[in-house]
């Protein structure tokens, strides 16, 4: 269980990766989906620092 909770900001970062994939592929980006996957990378990116700084 700890090995996942270490890893749930780099799951969060890829779903935001994945967010704006299937639009690029699909050829129907619009600015909401955009502002979307760059919200969840974020957020993964900033989980990620904050969950392995109290995880040790």
């Amino acid at each position: 269980m700890s090995g996942l909770i270490k890893n749930l900001g780099v799951i969060v970062l890829l779903i935001g990766v994945v967010i704006l994939a299937v639009p690029f592929l699909t050829g129907s980006m619009t600015n909401g989906i955009l502002l979307t996957g760059l919200a969840v990378i974020i957020l993964g990116y900033l989980g990620h620092i904050v969950i392995n700084k109290r995880v040790e």
